[in-house]
């Protein structure tokens, strides 16, 4: 339950004096554990007569800061389970155009907890014919991601969260505040863990929920939607909606399929992947056995590369078999279309049947020729048959292909999949590990074999 309080400040009030204050549109948004946020604010009533907003949510609530007081970068989050998401005080938001004033990408970094584990995550803003601005996985609102975003002079008009994942949920409220005329929609079965929490808790409110090729969303005759929603994964549902824009021929994607780029995304900073490039303790237990040297690490490219590639091997594997000479594993897990080994393994081989129908409908239904996920590199210069050569394990989990796929782009994924599908076996005994064990205590459901498939049938 959330409680709004308001107190008015005099006109002999100290705070008439502070920086803060000296514009009517400067504000203080804050959080702590509790859930408590603030904002000081002009009344409408009066000139310079501030007022005091406190809004309180549950000890549980997502919490977030972003100040126009402090700097343009500054953004506070302490929340996340099992570990807080950081960077916890500063986030540097980084736009390109993807295609000329129509669809700009949004960067920042992101990182595990007190790890030296970043990646960057990815908001997608289209421009509507109406003019006004559709946004795809809100990012963490600082004053500069805001300031880029109004740069391109148009009203957001829509705010939509594809996913379920806590990662890209924490920021919708905070955004959406930043744009209080904007509508709010949200991908179907939200749920929270440990504590399945509603939408109420993050900040979301009076959202509207995306409903699969659903034709009376008012953005249907520019862009279309898929939903994916399997709720016997284990202990929640992994939703994923799609969307295809159809003037671009562009497919957004959150995580169901990623590309791992050669260099370290430019959201990313150099403390960050030098702190990688350390020989830590990860490095001295993930060695096969090799003595760690234990030497300084000096700033050059070569150690920024290094750093770059032991954050993906981890964020891909949890556990790679060697982060002291990583080279060999990232080569062959980037610059290429695939689905993250962590997605495949925990949640699309457990229910394979309604990933082949979900990812056949969109290379039947939509003709794109470039893929914008949430994360790693976008966007991708991807087809239909790249983006089904990526699902190719599907094949030998089911132990049949489905009629339902495009005979062109069949043959095209026959030759891709092997290679797309294949994942280093030593890097994958952790991952593996980590499978078993959540299936030994019914956190996940057991893969799905062909031959346990065709029995069923």
């Amino acid at each position: 339950m959330v409680a709004t309080i308001a107190v008015s400040c005099p006109k002999s009030t100290p705070f008439q004096n502070s920086s803060c204050l000296k514009e009517q549109n400067s504000s203080f948004l804050g959080g702590s554990l509790k859930g408590v946020s603030l904002q000081l604010k002009p009344r409408k009533g009066g000139k310079n007569v501030p007022s005091l907003v406190v809004a309180s949510a549950s000890p549980a609530a997502a919490e977030a800061v972003s100040t126009t007081g402090g700097g343009r970068r500054f953004y506070l989050n302490i929340t996340g389970f099992p570990f807080p998401l950081g960077p916890f005080l500063n986030r540097r938001t980084i736009r390109t155009e993807a295609v000329k004033g129509c669809i700009w990408l949004f960067e920042q970094e992101q990182a595990l907890g007190f790890s030296s584990v970043s990646t960057n995550i990815r908001m997608t803003v289209i421009k509507l014919k109406s003019g006004g601005l559709w946004v795809h996985a809100p990012i963490a609102p600082t004053k500069e991601c805001i300031e880029l975003v109004k740069e391109l002079g148009a009203p957001v008009e829509y705010i939509v969260l594809p996913t379920f994942a806590y990662e890209h949920k924490i920021f919708v409220g905070p955004f959406s505040r930043k744009f209080p005329k904007a509508r709010v929609w949200v991908a179907p079965r939200q749920w929270s863990w440990p504590l399945n929490l509603p939408l109420e808790f993050f900040g979301i409110f009076r959202a509207k929920t995306l409903e699969d090729e659903d034709l009376s969303t008012p953005w249907a005759d520019e862009i279309e939607q898929k939903v994916f929603s399997s709720p016997e994964v284990g202990i929640g549902p992994y939703v994923e909606v799609a969307f295809y824009h159809k003037r671009t021929r562009t497919l957004l994607i959150t995580d169901a399929v990623i590309f791992v780029p050669k260099k370290p995304p430019e959201c990313i900073g150099k403390e960050s992947l030098l702190a990688s490039a350390k020989n830590g303790l990860a490095v001295k237990i993930l060695s096969k056995g090799k003595e760690v040297p234990e030497e300084p690490v000096i700033d050059n490219n070569m150690n920024r590369q290094k750093g770059w590639e032991r954050m993906v091997l981890q964020i891909l594997f949890l556990g790679p078999s060697n982060l002291l000479e990583p080279k060999a594993s990232f080569s062959q897990m980037s610059q290429k279309l695939i689905v993250s080994p962590i997605v495949k393994t925990l949640v699309f081989s457990k229910v394979p049947e309604k990933v082949r129908d979900w990812i056949d409908s969109i290379a039947r239904d939509w003709r794109f020729k470039r893929i914008i996920p949430a994360h790693f590199a976008a966007p991708i210069n991807a087809g239909r048959s790249d983006f089904l050569a990526a699902f190719a394990f599907l094949d030998e989990l089911l132990g049949e292909r489905y009629v339902t796929r495009p005979s062109l782009s069949l043959l095209f994924a026959s030759l891709l999949g092997k290679a797309a599908s294949y994942f280093p076996p030593d890097d994958m005994k952790t991952l593996s590990s980590l499978d078993q064990f959540l299936v030994s205590v019914g956190a996940v459901k057991k893969t799905v074999s062909g031959r346990k498939q065709r029995l069923r049938i």
